[in-house]
């Protein structure tokens, strides 16, 4: 039973979105049934417009703290029923000092939801989730996809908690101050840097995500970390061997230890590089064999809001696609001759059409709400409160 008013509150909040009340050993609440309104909580995402970047010229200097949100991302937001993303903010790699250009977009994200107060709401607690679905707002979860921007000094996590920040990547693709990223050759693992940092995270109540990490890395972190952890987008690597998909024992260290895993909508999921919704769905059917129900969703690592011109995209990715090349931070599959989403599981139809197929495999709504947000819903709450 409940015994002072946090524990009271978060009964509450467990029986308003559908979670039997009392963890189990492995941490984590279980989903006894789903909402009356769907909750969809892409781990790892976008919340812009990509065509607008595509409308200024290539070459045209661009300020790249200021994201690409207008009205039509909140549209389509809506209409794809999302209710929470957790979106790349601050430094992931380029020539700005990491530090001050992570505090930048701290600050204009902090403006854009000021700004819209109708629109967003900005998630500390699972709490704020829930209250964005009851209010027909999107909550913007603050993340990060690497952690350079910490440096060798372990208070700038406190800053970064302070500011409300709930997801910290332990790498990008290429090795850090804290471990290897999944391009690393070397696979050297967790320094002992990255011990502290880790036990900081924990100490803050932030996530520890593992995506982009190098296996070794992610086998570390997994044994250091004393709550549990999770791997916001990735695929599963025992289906498409490529470093940015994870192998069962990682999939399976994260779930042991109570966490999460997220599927992305992303190349790397098939061979080819073509990847397809079936694909999508392959992958999280695999990771649910792996993990267990009650610890796999969705990290799309891409927007609600579809590129409306395909071929003139395409120069823009060879580009891209170049430069993160030059630059050492691309990963092994991505190519200018195929996108960085599944062509058929995008915009604002997306979570519908991934919901039915999942029902033609044979899941049940309630695994499938589970599999849409719920999951991400009950690891947040263990870990944010």
């Amino acid at each position: 039973m409940p015994t002072n008013r946090r524990s009271l509150m978060a009964a509450a909040g467990a029986a308003a979105a559908g979670v039997a009340v009392g963890a189990p050993a492995a941490g984590r609440a279980r989903i006894t049934r789903a909402p009356a309104k769907p909750i969809v909580i892409n781990a790892l995402g976008g919340l812009e417009n990509p065509n607008l970047a595509l409308d200024r010229p290539q070459g045209h200097p661009t300020d790249t703290s200021q994201p690409d949100l207008d009205d039509r991302t909140i549209r389509d937001a809506r209409a794809a029923g999302l209710t929470a993303v957790n979106i790349t903010l601050g430094y992931v790699a380029g020539p700005d000092e990491p530090f001050e250009y992570t505090i930048r977009t701290i600050g204009v994200w902090d403006r854009i939801i000021r700004e819209r107060p109708n629109d967003l709401i900005k998630v500390n607690t699972a709490a704020d989730i829930l209250r964005a679905r009851d209010t027909g707002r999107v909550g913007v979860i603050y993340g990060f996809q690497n952690a350079v921007q910490i440096g060798d000094k372990l208070e700038r996590i406190d800053t970064f908690g302070d500011l409300g920040v709930g997801v910290i990547q332990l790498t990008y693709n290429p090795a850090n101050q804290i471990g290897d990223g999944s391009m690393a050759p070397e696979n050297r693992g967790l320094t002992p840097f990255g011990h502290q940092v880790v036990e900081r995270l924990n100490a803050r109540a932030i996530m520890v995500d593992l995506s982009h990490s190098g296996e070794q890395t992610c086998l570390d972190a997994i044994a250091a970390s004393k709550r549990p952890i999770s791997i916001n987008h990735t695929g599963c690597r025992a289906l498409c061997d490529l470093p940015r998909n994870k192998t069962d024992a990682e999939l399976r260290g994260v779930a042991d230890k109570g966490g999460f895993v997220g599927i992305y909508f992303m190349p790397f999921l098939n061979l080819s590089g073509h990847a397809t919704a079936e694909d999508v769905v392959a992958h999280i059917d695999h990771a649910v064999k792996v993990c267990g129900g009650d610890h796999v969703g969705i990290g799309t690592d891409g927007d609600t809001t579809s590129i409306d011109d395909l071929s003139a995209y395409q120069a823009h990715l060879a580009k891209e696609v170049a430069d993160r090349a030059a630059a050492g931070i691309g990963a092994k599959g991505e190519r200018a001759d195929t996108y960085p989403f599944v062509v058929d599981l995008r915009g604002v139809e997306q979570f519908r059409k991934l919901r039915g197929l999942l029902k033609a495999r044979g899941y049940s709504t309630g695994r499938i709400e589970k599999i849409m947000g719920l999951n991400f819903l009950g690891f947040a709450r263990e870990i944010w409160g």
